[in-house]
């Protein structure tokens, strides 16, 4: 029988209701793995036991009585330290915000919390969200589970990596170009950025606001449905939200892909893909059509310019969002005794590490007199094509299947120096950013070093339920989520 923590959603979901075993239990498993694991990879900066204790107990009251209970009262979830959470120190990996407490909660949290989740902890991340491998985590950086020497991806590595180590049955992360696919696939787990606007963003901290989406992690695809059901739905404290009914999204029994139309892009099959990426990806979509689905391919020519138009967004966005972290209101505050200026300029060089400086310069100049429209407003017009792009590509195929990555988790410090290499890694999942699209990342298989490989799986706007149906039909028909690593207990 597999431990507690090693349950996927459902399972555990399945065996509350049942009283087959209690919240208490299951997250004493978990706080009980993260003591002996999180030495080795490091995927929280903070675990609030009390809070998730007491949580725990809380919920086995609802289950006992029956009332307001969800898929995810009693489990164990971590967030991302990005999500604002009342009383709990909230960071976003940054020496800026070291030991910020909020005195509210964001939406996702509350909704979390309304839905009887237990919040097990806080988990890292790459300062402010941007990297691919989670070494820019000012706090302390986390590591592949499956090869502590490899990096996690970002730049929810946090969140990744605690779900594939076992440490908590799901996490909640976030996806500006990637940061929830690229770390799921680098640690073999199933993760999904939702259609922009379909999770409230309100209390949840802004890196690039017109890109930035929570989604969810987990094992399996039912458990990742039932976690973005329970955060999803309009808000009207984000004026970004959408305002749609969030139909049910976890799959149900057997599941057709009988006539399902896949696209596979060859603009996107043509950037260097390692070799066992290629072999693992075509074995995916070699399962697929055993399993009903149809295979063309779909063009997607502005997709070139993707990584391009991701960085002039982001960077100009981020200088933006990151203007109000002056050391005057909250955070740290360095060089007061030398005036305004001074302690403007002193805080943000103490506060903020190398990689969001870059991205604040690099934004600020896209954005200057004289820039704007030959960067900024160029980019912002190469994103409306392609979004034109997949919404013809969609008049031809329900979904899209392509790699997650064109290569695998690489080696700690091993791009560090190179800032190019670094960004390219996201070349593959920046496009579904740009147009605003659900897509996720699903374990596919490994490469020789025994690294995992990810599939990633794009559908319409709103077209959630889809995309699970085909992750979960892929998962009924493969064990690749099932695997995970072994990591050596403290």
């Amino acid at each position: 029988m597999a431990a507690l923590n090693e349950l996927s959603i459902e399972e555990a979901a399945a065996k509350l209701a049942s009283r087959e075993i209690s919240s208490v239990e299951l997250t004493d498993a978990c706080l009980d793995r993260i003591d002996a694991t999180d030495g080795e990879v490091g995927s929280f900066l903070e675990v609030t036991r009390d809070l998730a204790k007491a949580q725990a107990a809380e919920a086995d009251k609802r289950l006992a009585s029956g009332n307001e209970v969800t898929t995810l009262t009693g489990i164990p979830i971590g967030l991302k330290d990005l999500f604002i959470t009342n009383g709990v120190r909230t960071t976003c990996s940054s020496k800026i915000l070291e030991n910020f407490v909020p005195r509210f909660d964001a939406t996702v949290t509350a909704k979390l919390k309304r839905a009887g989740a237990v919040m097990i902890g806080k988990v890292n991340m790459d300062e402010f969200a941007m990297g691919s491998s989670c070494e820019n985590a000012a706090l302390g950086n986390t590591r592949n589970p499956w090869n502590p020497a490899y990096v996690a991806g970002g730049s929810s590595g946090g969140s990744a990596t605690a779900v594939a180590a076992r440490q908590c049955l799901g996490t909640i992360g976030t996806d500006t170009g990637g940061s929830i696919r690229l770390p799921a696939s680098y640690c073999g787990v199933l993760g999904m950025k939702p259609t922009y606007g379909r999770v409230s963003r309100y209390g949840m901290i802004a890196f690039a606001s017109s890109l930035d989406q929570a989604g969810p992690f987990a094992t399996t695809a039912r458990g990742a449905a039932a976690i973005l059901e329970a955060i999803a739905g309009h808000d009207a404290l984000d004026s970004t939200s959408i305002d749609a009914e969030v139909p049910p999204l976890v799959p149900s029994g057997s599941i057709d892909l009988g006539g399902l139309k896949i696209g596979v892009v060859p603009e996107l099959l043509s950037v260097g893909l390692d070799a066992d990426v290629e072999s693992a990806v075509d074995g995916a979509l070699a399962t697929l059509t055993e399993l009903g689905a149809n295979k063309s391919e779909v063009s997607l020519p502005t997709s070139e310019y993707a990584v391009a138009t991701y960085y002039i967004v982001t960077s100009a966005e981020a200088s933006s969002n990151l203007g109000r972290y002056d050391g005057v209101r909250y955070g740290v505050r360095v060089g007061e005794e030398g005036g305004l200026r001074e302690m403007y300029g002193k805080t943000r060089d103490a506060g903020f590490g190398t990689e969001v400086k870059r991205r604040i310069m690099l934004g600020s100049y896209a954005l200057s007199a004289g820039y704007y429209d030959a960067y900024y407003l160029k980019a912002m017009k190469v994103r409306t094509l392609m979004r034109r792009d997949f919404d013809k590509a969609f008049e031809q195929v329900d979904a899209i299947v392509i790699p997650t990555s064109p290569g695998t988790a690489f080696e700690v410090g091993s791009r560090t120096d190179d800032p190019l290499k670094m960004y390219l890694s996201d070349v593959m999942t920046i496009p579904a950013n740009l147009a605003g699209l659900p897509a996720a990342s699903i374990p596919c298989g490994f490469d020789s070093a025994g690294m995992p490989i990810g599939l990633q799986i794009i559908t319409k706007p709103l077209a959630e339920a889809k995309l699970f149906e085909i992750a979960a039909a892929y998962q009924d028909a493969t064990d690749w989520h099932r695997k995970a690593p072994e990591l050596k207990a403290a």
